[in-house]
């Protein structure tokens, strides 16, 4: 039948006897068939110029615009061991409820009565800073008593010192009359020896005179003793006076020096009360920490660690919270050389896992099943999938989301391009080029109307 051979059966056989030949080979379905490829081609030709609007699809997963309203884990700032539940899996708490108690595992901790210690502490150490004050407050007076004591020694042994001055002034004047007595008594003596040589004066004047001499001599040596006492004196009240500067800048030294120690063991008091302060504060902020609470209102997803008992570290995570409020969202992933196609309040269906739909993803108006989002942010850096994430929020002049769908749920986003042919199309697709590169006219949103 295939005449690949040289012995043709089609000459040697006569296949219109058959009825089944008679039916197969006739010439009626030629004319049928070939107005059918006419009428295709036609509409081939037509479709071809239809308008298909160029998209970039993507999978993502339903979340929330903001960080703090998705679903998050509740961690304990201290280590601990799980004492009692308050919460079952699936309960509704508000914010600040309690969701489990804990105790402490830390054995500088066990007391029951620290913080009530504590402060007994800061009070016995503020009185210690209330002692030390009142010893600098006693040194200062002793110190100021006893310059005024110095002052008034050294005014004391100045006046001595200005009394024996006087003295060994008064004792020199006496000193030198008593040498001029001397000199006249000696020149008398002589006067009456020659007198008493020539016979003119008796013996008994001249022993007389002698014996006058004798006394002048011994008033002069006593004298002169006087005068040396007096000038001892006045040095005696110079040594008084080092003495006494001496003897109070000893007593004035020791007690600021027991003045400065009194300050540094009061500043040093002073530090330990601000220390036991910080402790004070620390342990009544762990003593809150028992008690594990809602951070806002939501749901209790699943207890991580649910054992009474149980042990754990600080930071570990013992629940998962979902907020109740929250505003849903969808985050994307689109490939590097399609990043710059999108831009910020970018037009993007989507279609949520769970939901039936027919998609024609260049002619977004006749799909059901999709909802509008626009792009609310574009991240700047790429992410580990090797992809860059886009954040769309729900498009406010489309239709409202489902009410059932929830966070975590899959999501498959088609961006809406520009508008260009089918022909263009099928042509960019056939040599591998990516979609047109374009700008939004007002650099915020796209140059078609959605």
């Amino acid at each position: 039948m295939l005449n690949i051979s040289n012995n043709k059966l089609n000459t040697k056989i006569d296949l219109s006897k058959y009825k089944s030949a008679q039916k197969v080979f006739h010439k009626r379905h030629f004319k049928h068939f070939n107005r059918f490829l006419k009428a295709f081609a036609i509409v081939v030709f037509i479709i071809m110029f239809l308008p298909w609007t160029q998209n970039i699809n993507s999978r993502g997963r339903v979340t929330t615009l903001t960080p703090d309203q998705r679903p998050q884990t509740i961690q304990s700032p201290i280590p601990g061991r799980i004492e009692k539940w308050h919460v079952r899996e699936g309960d509704f708490v508000k914010k600040g409820d309690t969701i489990l108690f804990i105790s402490e595992v830390k054995n500088e901790y066990f007391d029951p009565d620290l913080v009530n210690r504590t402060g007994q502490q800061i009070k016995a150490k503020e009185a210690s800073v209330n002692s030390y004050g009142f010893k600098v407050n006693a040194l200062n007076n002793q110190i100021g008593a006893l310059s005024r004591e110095r002052q008034l020694k050294l005014e004391q042994a100045e006046n001595k010192l200005l009394q024996s001055k006087l003295k060994v002034q008064s004792d020199s004047n006496d000193l030198v009359a008593v040498i001029i007595d001397l000199s006249i008594a000696e020149r008398q003596i002589g006067a009456i020896q020659n007198l008493y040589d020539e016979d003119l004066k008796s013996l008994t004047e001249l022993e007389e005179k002698r014996s006058k001499f004798q006394e002048k001599q011994a008033k002069r040596i006593s004298q002169e003793n006087k005068f040396l006492v007096a000038k001892n004196e006045v040095i005696n009240a110079k040594v008084e006076i080092n003495r006494v500067r001496a003897e109070y800048a000893e007593k004035i030294s020791k007690a600021q020096s027991d003045k400065f120690t009194a300050e540094s063991n009061g500043f040093d008091a002073e530090a330990q009360v601000t220390k036991l302060e910080s402790d004070f504060t620390s342990y009544e902020i762990r003593n809150d920490m028992y008690y594990i609470k809602a951070p806002q209102n939501g749901y209790i997803n699943k207890a991580i660690i649910g054992g009474i008992g149980e042990t754990f570290k600080e930071g570990q995570r013992l629940v998962g919270i979902m907020p109740s409020d929250y505003d849903l969202a969808v985050e994307t992933f689109v490939n590097p050389i399609d990043l710059p196609l999108i831009h910020l309040n970018e037009k993007v269906r989507v279609q949520f896992d769970g939901w039936p739909a027919i998609i024609f993803s260049g002619w977004p108006n006749v799909s059901y099943g999709t909802y509008g989002a626009k792009v609310v942010a574009i991240e700047n850096f790429i992410s580990e999938n090797g992809k860059f994430r886009i954040l769309l929020a729900p498009d406010e002049t489309d239709h409202e989301w489902p009410e059932a769908i929830r966070v975590g749920s899959g999501a498959k986003t088609i961006a809406l391009l520009e508008d260009v042919p089918i022909w263009f199309e099928l042509w960019r697709n056939l040599n591998g080029f990516p979609p047109n590169y374009y700008q939004p006219e007002d650099g915020t949103t796209t140059k078609k109307d959605q």
